[in-house]
């Protein structure tokens, strides 16, 4: 804590959360997280309520949501007519795109389990798995 009003440099902020330092300066370059004022040195001063914000775009991004989309749930955050149903609504869309994808994933395990299991992992040069993977259909 470098002042009375507990300000931040960038490398605190980026301890606390877990974010990088260039990750953060890339936040503020995009508008993500607005610029921090400066100190009477030119160094970042960032205010708790900027780590807290900062706190929400890591999370945010660790549970895959799109930088524009944690971009929109800020806006949400900050609006005076958000609802709790506004935010779920969000949430629950990003939810249903993550079970999408562990369907993905499963029928994927599946298929690679099956050549790893179809490969008699001998000297020979003829390995199921490449004929696996080149086999076309030819009508």
């Amino acid at each position: 804590m470098k002042s009375q009003n507990v300000d931040y440099y960038i490398g605190d902020a980026a301890r606390m959360t877990g974010v990088k330092v260039e990750t953060i300066r890339y936040y503020e370059k995009n508008g993500v997280l607005a610029a921090p004022l400066r100190g009477q040195n030119g160094y970042r001063l960032y205010s708790k309520d900027q780590v807290e914000r900062l706190m929400f775009v890591k999370r945010c991004r660790e549970l895959g949501f799109s930088l524009n989309h944690t971009t929109s749930l800020l806006d949400l955050t900050n609006s005076e007519g958000r609802t709790c149903k506004q935010i779920s609504d969000k949430a629950e869309k990003r939810l249903k795109e993550v079970r999408a994808k562990i369907e993905d994933l499963r029928r994927m395990e599946a298929v690679l389990e099956g050549y790893v299991e179809a490969c008699p992992r001998d000297a020979s040069a003829n390995c199921p798995i490449v004929g696996a993977l080149s086999h076309v259909d030819l009508l």
